[in-house]
């Protein structure tokens, strides 16, 4: 059996879906991972032309949301014994030649000979791809930044990435109930894994613009997204360094 377990959310995602799947079949990623497409309910043939391009699926019956996508795919990897997870989207925005790296990372001890938790994808790392992002977008960026650096004293320098690599210590944790935030996984989940001593490291990451379908960031959803971020983050930090109940999985 395959030790890593690549997970991709897609929701109406027809479009892209076969491209992606059909690069991630080629032989130096299919020899170490499997494929698992969480079809949030589309409403589109997303999960027929993911099952024809040789991926598993899971179907949700009512839209879950991303991070619900995403935690039920850590119930599946964890019941299956995989030893890594790797997530990224479904929208073709994250190019597949960086799953070798991210698991070449996850697999590798550092000096100290402990091979990190958590693998981010950033876009802004030197030897990154070029990436445009917007204005709004970009604000956030910066903000989540400043609060990831003020809060843990750690740098991170694309605290909102999709693109990840997790041991299975850390999707262990995300897998249990109320240790994952099911709506916006983001920034708050990387504070309260630094916080919790988890090995979090970055890796310079390929990926592309979106060309088909709505980002779930559009219109007036980044500043909503931005003040319930906040919000979480600060009842994170609460959690672990004032009332001191938050845990890890040893």
């Amino acid at each position: 059996m395959k030790d890593t377990l690549i997970i991709i959310p897609a929701y109406n995602e027809q479009e892209q879906i076969g491209a992606l799947l059909d690069a991630l079949a080629a032989p130096e990623i299919a020899e170490i991972a499997d494929v698992l497409v969480m079809n949030d309910a589309s409403s589109d043939q997303t999960s027929r032309i993911a099952r024809e391009h040789g991926a598993n699926v899971v179907s949700h019956v009512y839209n879950l949301g991303y991070g619900g996508g995403l935690q039920v795919g850590y119930k599946y990897a964890v019941r299956r014994n995989y030893k890594y997870v790797i997530q990224m989207d479904a929208d073709g925005q994250h190019d597949p030649c960086n799953v070798l790296q991210i698991y070449r990372m996850l697999t590798t001890p550092t000096e100290k000979g402990e091979c990190p938790d958590i693998i981010l994808g950033s876009r802004f790392l030197e030897g990154s791809t070029s990436f445009h992002i917007g204005g709004m977008k970009k604000i956030a960026i910066y903000y989540f930044r400043f609060l990831i650096r003020l809060l843990t004293g750690q740098k991170i320098t694309d605290p909102t990435t999709g693109l990840q690599g997790l041991n299975r210590r850390a999707f262990l944790l995300y897998s249990q109930f109320n240790q994952f935030d099911d709506r916006y996984p983001d920034t708050n989940v990387i504070i309260r894994m630094l916080l919790l001593g988890y090995a979090v490291k970055e890796v310079p990451a390929v990926m592309h613009p979106r060309t088909t379908g709505q980002s779930m960031h559009s219109g007036l959803k980044p500043v909503i997204y931005m003040i319930r971020m906040t919000l979480s983050i600060i009842s994170t930090w609460i959690r672990a360094r004032v009332l001191r109940i938050d845990q890890g999985i040893d």
